[in-house]
């Protein structure tokens, strides 16, 4: 057998003969086009193969080596403020974007001497920005998801508010960031809790008429709030600041939570702070604006009383200043409960107005929420009391009696009468939780709509 070339094939399969001193295929019949077709048949898969393996090797490394590449970049962005894609020019949500060396450094590397205060979700510190400004630095716990989400629907929430009884907003850091932070205006004058029975108190430098003032404007911040579809939901003298002139700041956003127009409640795990969380809330697990209209009730209280919230060392049955006020309202013992050096009782405006700032803080915090005003009806009735309203109302109705009666020798207004007593002496309260993982003794059954 050989192969040969001839005139009609180029190369075929045949016998070699020898003849007149010549060789020559002697051609096989059919045997050319069968080896044709077997070398083509496995040839052509192999050569196939052999190209598609070549192909997704060589795919391999380059994902291989990209994927380390991106790596080294990420680690190096990670430690190192220029690669984090931070700078004053940058925007998120339209607000500055800081870079972590900037805030460590205006905070000293966050140092202990520079903390503020610390909340549910973070810690606040004093800084200074390299152009001078005084801010306050909020340092989120950890940078997990739960964190992140939070950070971004804080963000995403303030720079949607314009009310000038909230502390404002500055900037952020980025998400890619080593870490989480918020960039707020510094209010120097402290909180409402600090120049009530804290470490200011002693200056005596709130007076009723600057206690009324930041009860009206803490009010009409926290009805801005609900208009706006949020929900503050730690409502207390610690988060309300005031600048040098006493005006409000309502601060810390980080258990805000938004809640969709198409239902009127959030189920989700008791938060807040012992002795202003609503007791519906800790029954139900359901939230809403009332919560916060609670809340308030508490600080009223407070601002009237110069109590704190929570004091251990009252009986047990007032350790919760709530409990206590709604006694002493129940019994018409305003004079146990509002605080004299207020001058309540010397003074007739301030008595008239103190006793109706109570009664206001009785109907915040009614056990049931639906008995409860809105915060808009509370702002509204703060600014009736400080306003001269009230004071014909109570000439016309009752005195009954001409114009010409001066204002000056009305009595004060009687305590609550009526209706309005005889509904709350027929209420049993609870025994008052202190901690916030207390549990309230629910008396009516109501299923949770948790999902």
């Amino acid at each position: 057998m050989c192969m040969c070339q001839s005139s009609k094939y180029p190369f075929i399969v045949g016998r070699c003969l020898f003849n007149k001193q010549k060789f020559y295929c002697s051609k096989v019949a059919g045997k050319n086009k069968l080896g044709l077709k077997l070398g083509l048949g496995i040839g052509c898969p192999t050569l196939i193969i052999l190209i598609l393996s070549i192909y997704v090797f060589r795919r391999r490394c380059k994902q291989k080596y990209a994927s380390s590449n991106f790596l080294r970049q990420k680690t190096s962005s990670d430690h190192s403020s220029k690669s984090d894609l931070e700078s004053s020019s940058t925007a998120c949500f339209g607000l500055p974007i800081f870079s972590y060396a900037e805030l460590a450094e205006a905070t000293n590397n966050f140092d202990d001497e520079k903390e503020l205060g610390d909340g549910g979700f973070g810690t606040v510190y004093y800084g200074k920005l390299r152009d001078g400004r005084e801010v306050a630095i909020k340092r989120l716990y950890q940078h997990n998801y739960r964190r992140l989400q939070q950070f971004i629907n804080e963000v995403e929430i303030l720079t949607r508010l314009r009310h000038k009884n909230l502390v404002s907003l500055y900037g952020c850091t980025s998400r890619r960031s080593r870490e989480l932070l918020l960039v707020y205006e510094f209010i120097a004058n402290g909180t409402v809790a600090d120049h009530l029975h804290g470490n200011l108190a002693q200056s005596g430098s709130l007076t009723w008429p600057i206690r009324m003032s930041v009860a009206i404007e803490t009010a009409s911040a926290l009805a801005y709030l609900h208009a706006s579809d949020i929900i503050h939901r730690d409502v207390k003298t610690n988060n309300i600041l005031l600048d040098d002139n006493f005006c409000v700041k309502v601060a810390d956003f980080g258990l805000s939570r938004l809640f969709p127009n198409d239902v009127t409640h959030i189920s989700t795990a008791p938060q807040g702070t012992p002795g202003y969380v609503d007791p519906e809330y800790h029954q139900c697990y359901q939230l809403t604006e009332k919560s916060d209209v609670y809340s308030f009730g508490v600080v009223l209280v407070e601002l009237i009383s110069s109590m704190p919230a929570i004091d251990i060392t009252r009986h047990r049955h007032e350790i919760n200043l709530a409990n206590l006020a709604i006694n002493k309202i129940q019994k018409c013992a305003f004079d146990e409960l509002i605080d004299p050096n207020l001058g309540y009782k010397s003074d007739e405006e301030v008595t008239r107005r103190t006793t109706l700032v109570a009664e206001l803080a009785f109907r915040c915090l009614q056990q049931e929420k639906e008995k409860r005003p809105s915060m808009e009806e509370v702002s509204e009735e703060l600014q009736r009391i400080q306003s001269e309203d009230y004071k014909l109302e109570n000439v016309q109705e009752d005195e009954h009696t001409d114009s010409e009666v001066p204002i000056s020798s009305l009595p004060p207004p009687s305590p609550p009468t009526g209706d309005q007593i005889a509904l709350l002496k027929n209420i049993r309260l609870p025994a008052s939780p202190v901690s916030v993982t207390d549990k309230w003794i629910s008396q009516r059954t109501t299923p949770s709509a948790s999902v």
